[in-house]
């Protein structure tokens, strides 16, 4: 039954939620909100709907960049290199950007009487994002169940997973992942040094996934 909506970006997580629980997903979202990747990641989000025949809408949101700090938001010289770890990677939070994109969600889904939304934050990113942790996820589930009329949920199946333990997933669907975008410079390739590349070369690696995606270094 197609009964949740997917926020989807177009990275490995939420690419690999979009084919696992494709049985379930009517409609998917993105949000262009003028981070440095936007473009590169859409892109792959749009092919992949069209793919699996899932409706997909972008929902664009400029007024970020009028309000936001961030260094996704600034520009690829911004963006720190190396590990994807708490120290390094904090200059690329968004302040309460999955809270705002969420509350987006819960009014489509509400209006497309849908009574799920499907988020794929996972484990890697508990440290680094508030917004991608579980008790953020609890409350925020509460705040859009009572605050919808047809009592909207969310569900988030990669809370407790790893990015490799996702890149699992992915490798027993047969996915490409050279056909997501995971690095936040938003170059014509994946730089390889950036914390979003790393992470995603050592998930790959993780998950004995031979990795087809073109690295700048």
């Amino acid at each position: 039954m197609k009964d949740a909506l997917l926020v989807l970006s177009g990275g490995l997580d939420s690419t690999t939620m979009l084919y696992e629980y494709q049985h379930r997903i009517a409609l998917a979202i993105s949000f262009h909100y003028g981070s440095n990747h936007n473009e590169r990641e859409l892109s792959f989000a749009q092919l992949h709907c069209e793919r699996l025949g899932i409706a997909h809408k972008i929902i664009r949101l400029p007024f970020f960049k009028e309000l936001f700090h961030s260094s996704l938001l600034e520009g690829a010289d911004a963006i720190p290199e190396g590990d994807y770890k708490e120290d390094n990677m904090r200059s690329t939070v968004v302040p309460f950007r999955n809270g705002i994109m969420l509350s987006i969600a819960a009014g489509v889904a509400e209006n497309e009487k849908l009574p799920y939304i499907m988020l794929a934050n996972h484990g890697g990113d508990h440290t680094i994002y508030p917004d991608c942790r579980a008790d953020f996820v609890d409350a925020m589930n509460k705040a859009v169940h009572f605050g919808t009329w047809n009592g909207v949920q969310l569900l988030t199946p990669y809370t407790h997973l790893s990015k490799a333990e996702i890149a699992q997933h992915g490798k027993e669907l047969g996915l490409d992942y050279s056909e997501t975008w995971s690095c936040y410079k938003g170059a014509e390739h994946h730089c390889g040094v950036c914390g979003t590349c790393r992470e995603r070369i050592e998930a790959l690696a993780q998950a004995g996934i031979e990795d087809n995606t073109i690295y700048k270094q």
